[in-house]
């Protein structure tokens, strides 16, 4: 017995790549085990018509085949977040595994799947629609508000970032190659805002989610070939990066506010109701909503150890490029170098296509909702070009702030990750309501839990950051410890004590 213990720590000493072998394994495993006590505390039924039937439009409310659904949610849902953000999040060290792991099999996935699968229930209801029945009128209003805004940040974002990677290849990165690519970017989400779902994302989305995943594997496959010495999860989980542009900052809460897309976005819940109305059965749930959150993160997962050796193990010299390289850079960097002109054309595709299919859906639900509220039958043209026409000059405004000020990219970007978090406590403690109604035992905690853990996060990063308060990382997690205990008391006394009654 000595012997076989002694042999194991010999394997962990000496092989490579082992905590990030193991974070892809313990998704996978997420998937089927905590995922199915997800799925059976739901408790879907097969013998439901779904809302894709009942309200069946042509335009929002097409059933779909269940593989152009989970592409499509995958896609909607990827964006840069699980690229850049794990390549950012990656410097602060090995730590960043444990919170894509553990962040997205009992929060990220979870957050999603309920999302969705609530608003099945409720007929296709949007985000703002479903907070609204289950936390109350006022938090709906401006949870409506709040929300149309994050999608508005995104549609900005995700013009902008994948045009700098567009005209780099295209140009070299000039400055007229970028700005036509934000022109035809910015055509093509006014094109697939408008258009009825099947005619353009039910089409052309799966290409992308193919080449998105090709993307991944191949990054997979060239990290196996190299088998590169990283850092391990028992070196250490401090942070481990202080001179590569995280000097000063915790791993608590800037490392969770950092990986948002690949561990736990609100962002997400606005997309799941968007597939949640052409789903065709509601037994598909946990291969679309939970299982492309899960896909999510091992592709979040593969950029945090390309990160890792790029930061830790001397890949930055590696590819000819520098620690001191923005995500994107990095990216295009290690692209070229490891997978040739061929494969870094088709690998940098997919980068590019994650965030422009998260931005026109952004969009798009940003018109669902708007519909919604006001009551505006979307099947009429004129309808919905009083929604987008506004949406989209406030889009413009946002793009051109990212273009005109030098920092302004930066900014926005800090501003919706912060948005993008704090979008998800809404929805876990609304999902958590839903739960603790419908629902026996103690079962919504499997919302309450991380909806706890993301308000401590939400409020103690923007007590700290410097786009907040600048208060001391001491006091902002007090505070934010004390903001969960408030709405913990809240929903004690609004919920669980009136079921008791």
């Amino acid at each position: 017995m000595d012997s076989f213990f002694l042999y194991i720590c010999l394997v962990i000493r000496v092989l490579p790549m082992l905590s990030f072998l193991l974070s892809v394994a313990a998704l996978i495993l997420g998937y089927f085990f905590y995922g199915k006590i997800v799925d059976g505390i739901f408790g879907p039924d097969p013998s439901r018509i779904t809302p894709a039937y009942t309200k069946n439009d042509g335009l929002d409310y097409v059933p779909m085949p269940t593989w152009k659904i989970f592409m499509i949610q995958f896609l909607n849902i990827a964006g840069t977040g699980p690229i850049f953000g794990a390549i950012m999040g990656a410097k602060f060290g090995p730590s960043a595994y444990l919170w894509i792991v553990f962040g997205c099999i009992f929060g990220g996935a979870v957050h999603d799947y309920l999302s969705g699968m609530v608003s099945i229930r409720q007929g296709g209801a949007s985000l703002p629609e479903i907070i609204g029945k289950y936390s109350g009128k006022a938090v709906k209003n401006v949870m409506l508000v709040f929300t149309v805004f994050l999608l508005i940040l995104v549609g900005g974002v995700f013009v902008y970032s994948p045009a700098i990677i567009l005209g780099d290849m295209i140009d070299g990165g000039s400055t007229a190659a970028v700005m036509s690519c934000c022109a035809v970017i910015f055509i093509y989400y006014i094109v697939a805002t408008l258009l009825p779902v099947d005619k353009i994302i039910g089409k052309i989305y799966p290409i992308f989610a193919f080449a998105l995943i090709f993307m991944a594997l191949a990054m997979m496959i060239a990290l196996i070939i190299k088998w590169p010495d990283l850092p391990e999860l028992w070196q250490g989980l401090g942070n481990r990066g202080p001179e590569l542009g995280v000097k000063g900052q915790s791993i608590f809460p800037c490392l969770f506010i950092t990986i948002a897309c690949g561990a736990v976005s609100g962002f997400h819940a606005t997309q799941s109701p968007m597939m949640a109305r052409c789903m065709t059965n509601e037994k598909l749930g946990r291969p679309v909503f939970y299982g492309s959150m899960i896909t999510e993160g091992i592709v979040a997962l593969i950029w945090a150890a390309v990160a890792s050796y790029f930061f830790f193990d001397g890949g930055a010299e590696t590819v000819g490029s520098s620690l001191g390289a923005a995500a994107p850079e990095v990216v295009s960097d290690v692209s070229k170098a490891w997978l040739g002109v061929l494969g870094s054309v088709l690998a940098l595709l997919g980068v590019v296509a994650a965030p422009i299919t998260s931005g026109d859906t952004a969009l798009r639900s940003a018109r669902m909702i708007v519909a919604d509220f006001l009551h505006l039958d979307q099947t009429k043209r004129r309808n919905r070009l009083i929604i987008c026409i506004p949406l989209f000059v406030i889009v413009a405004f946002v793009l051109w702030f990212n273009i005109a000020d030098e920092d302004g990219f930066n900014t926005i970007w800090r501003y919706f990750a912060w948005a993008n978090q704090s979008l998800s406590i809404f929805t876990f403690w609304a999902l958590a309501t839903f739960l603790a109604r419908h629902r026996k035992g103690c079962s919504y905690l499997i919302s309450m839990l991380p909806g706890i853990f993301m308000t401590v996060v939400c409020v103690s990063y923007i007590c700290n950051a410097h786009i907040g308060f600048g208060l001391s990382v001491g006091l902002s997690v007090t505070i934010g410890v004390l903001a969960a205990l408030l709405l913990s008391t809240i929903f004690y006394i609004r919920v669980l004590r009136k079921r008791a009654a």
